[in-house]
């Protein structure tokens, strides 16, 4: 492979990483012997230190180990301004060192074999060029670079005195940048707030003040709930007689394959106590506080893993419903599971379609739910993903959606967690979640000035969103840029969303 990958000023030269520095690997001491990190004070950095680390410079990860852990193993010792670059789990995090310092076996290392090269200009050279290193990498687990494969990487080198004057130009224009990015993100998290507020005033009745003074005369929330109970038991009658029928059926056939399931009756949860209505918010008048399991609803989860194996999974079949596919009122399609039409069989009951609500079980910091989109004909939902499954038109399902969605019902549910490590809750815990229920008519107003005002949520989050590819993507410009000799002669500026 060509060294030369474009055009550079001609008093530069293309070289290796391994005519410049010497490429050094790492490892780690026996976890088991307690004298190789006990009282440890060498500075001992895996990849694990560098995930999300934004700064230039590191001293210290989050381990250190002895000089028997050092001597006893492959890490060795660096010297400050070593250029730090993972290897593999992943390719292409850099830092340089603040001191003396060790890795683990994660890592190819620099170290510089003339001052006339700088360590910062190294460090940029390799920051741009991920995909490059990648390149150079093999294997069938996960991608690793060898340190002989790690020497050939190629890197121009301009005269020194251009080297500090490259840096220079590339951190400014990277500050400009990051204070831009950080503007973006920002009005990101007001945007999320702002959601929030709306997604509270639409559940307390203060998007619809106006509406309600315009018509007084609708039937009340209460009268709603006991027309739902009734249809409830309407509904199980009917179910009622169908199983009867599909019984003689059976029986008439010789008692052929299973017995038909008998259908099961909608358990009314009780009524909210005194003690109860006393904390809860007051209410506009005509709704009323119900228990999410007393409204026209089921709610059921999905097979657990004793049903649903790894092994399960294929490449195209019936669609699975994962956690993964669960945002805060957004299906999330990029990940998408199959299993196979027998699977399906075995787990019919657990069937999910359009128009059913998906709420994830684990209530960490927030709600998350999804009303399934028309896309997404017949699925089966995993167990930590439940299903409320929705009844006829007395409750609007979009409006269920929204109320699960606020900080009202994570409040609620997030009292009832168990779980240190990935909180959850259970299906009762959700029946029994408290909605503030509206009348039936005024439902649809909510949905409709919701969506109004979050659909202009939406256009400025994508908005705020390209921008911040585009500062990637300026980023990427701006490096190569630098190292084919361009970026100081022009010093140009570029922020994003702007001309260059």
């Amino acid at each position: 492979m060509s060294n030369e990958l474009f055009e550079i000023p001609k008093n530069w030269n293309w070289t290796t990483m391994g005519e410049v520095s010497d490429v050094i690997g790492g490892g780690t001491p026996k976890t088991k012997v307690l004298d190789n990190y006990k009282d440890g004070t060498i500075p001992w950095i895996t990849p694990a230190d560098l995930s999300g680390y934004t700064e230039k410079f590191i001293g210290y990860g989050s381990r250190f180990i002895t000089e028997i852990g050092l001597s006893s193993s492959s890490a060795r010792m660096m010297p400050v301004g070593t250029v730090l670059f993972t290897s593999r789990a992943p390719i292409g995090y850099v830092a340089i060192a603040n001191n003396d310092i060790s890795t683990n076996q994660g890592f190819k290392s620099f170290v510089l074999k003339s001052r006339d090269i700088l360590p910062d200009y190294v460090y940029w050279w390799l920051k741009g060029n991920k995909e490059l290193a990648e390149s150079y990498a093999s294997g069938t687990t996960f991608l690793e670079l060898s340190g002989s494969k790690a020497k050939q990487l190629p890197i121009p080198i301009a005269p020194f005195d251009q080297q500090k004057r490259i840096v220079a130009e590339i951190e400014k224009q990277f500050s400009r940048l990051d204070e831009a990015v950080a503007s973006l993100k920002r009005v990101k998290a007001n945007l999320k707030r702002y959601k929030a507020a709306v997604l509270k005033a639409a559940v307390e009745g203060k998007l619809t003040e106006e509406w309600r003074q315009q018509h007084p005369d609708v039937e009340p929330a209460n009268k709603l709930l006991e027309r739902i109970s009734k249809e409830r038991e309407a509904r199980f009658q009917k179910s009622l007689l169908k199983w009867q029928d599909a019984v003689t059926i059976w029986k008439a056939s010789g008692k052929e394959g299973k017995k038909p399931a008998k259908p099961r009756r909608l358990k009314d949860l009780p009524s909210l106590e005194k003690n109860e209505l006393s904390t809860l918010l007051l209410l506009p008048q005509g709704w009323i506080w119900s228990r999410l399991g007393n409204l026209n609803v089921d709610v059921f989860d999905g097979p657990f893993g004793s049903n649903l194996k790894s092994s399960d999974y294929v490449e195209n079949g019936i669609r699975v419903i994962r956690l993964e596919n669960i945002g805060s009122l957004e299906f999330v399609d990029e990940k998408v599971s199959f299993v196979t039409e027998e699977k399906y069989a075995q787990l019919k009951k657990h069937s999910v379609g359009v128009g059913d609500l998906i709420f994830s079980s684990f209530v960490a910091d927030a709600t998350r739910v999804v009303m399934l989109p028309a896309h997404v004909k017949t699925a089966i939902n995993k167990a930590d993903c439940f299903c409320v499954r929705i009844f006829g038109e007395t409750v609007k399902g979009s409006y269920l959606e929204i109320f699960l969605a606020t900080r009202n019902a994570y409040e609620q549910l997030v009292a009832q967690v168990h779980g240190a490590t990935r909180p959850r809750i259970n299906t009762t815990q959700l029946k029994n979640c408290l909605v503030a229920l509206p009348p039936a008519v005024e439902q649809p107003v909510i949905i409709d000035e919701l969506t109004r005002q979050l659909s202009v949520v939406e256009v400025l989050n994508r908005e705020l969103d390209m921008n911040i590819i585009r500062a990637d993507r300026l980023r990427q410009a701006i490096l190569k840029k630098a190292f084919s000799g361009q970026l100081v002669a022009s010093n140009e500026v570029a922020e994003p969303g702007g001309e260059r």
